[in-house]
């Protein structure tokens, strides 16, 4: 049973403080059980004229491997090759950090066929997430 002390209380945005207590909480924990992850962003941006900004990759580094969070590419730009250069290059800096593997999710309307092109392997669906839909958990060897 929880100490009466203590609230939970529930935050709709996090504040710098919530997510330095969570976050650096579980970080230093798992650095303790794991050793240091030597975690890294990782971002690349596509950008248009003006430095419009079109779209780009998000992700990070731990542990020798590469978590590709957030992919974009804005609707009328994609099929010409800037999806595939933009995995590329999270690619390539993945190896550099060290990384061995890589892995992402994708929902089923999205784009599973494009990183299966890209030589990635499914290893987990969640079926009817959103309903009618699936979420795709897929990796690769560096």
């Amino acid at each position: 049973m929880p100490d009466r002390d203590y609230e939970i209380v529930y935050v709709e945005k996090p504040d710098e403080d919530a997510w330095e207590v969570i976050g650096g909480g579980i970080n230093r924990f798992n650095n303790q059980q794991a050793g240091d992850s030597h975690g890294k962003l990782l971002c690349f941006i596509l950008r248009g004229p003006g430095n419009e900004l079109a779209g780009g990759v998000i992700g990070e580094t731990h542990w020798e491997w590469c978590n590709i969070s957030l992919m974009f590419v804005r609707e009328d730009l994609r099929g010409r090759g800037y999806g595939g250069r933009l995995l590329e290059l999270a690619e390539e800096e993945a190896r550099k950090r060290g990384a061995k593997m890589i892995y992402l999710d994708t929902f089923s309307f999205q784009a599973p066929g494009f990183y299966k092109k890209f030589g990635y392997e499914v290893f987990g669906v969640l079926k009817d997430f959103p309903a009618g839909h699936q979420r795709y958990y897929l990796k690769k060897k560096l």
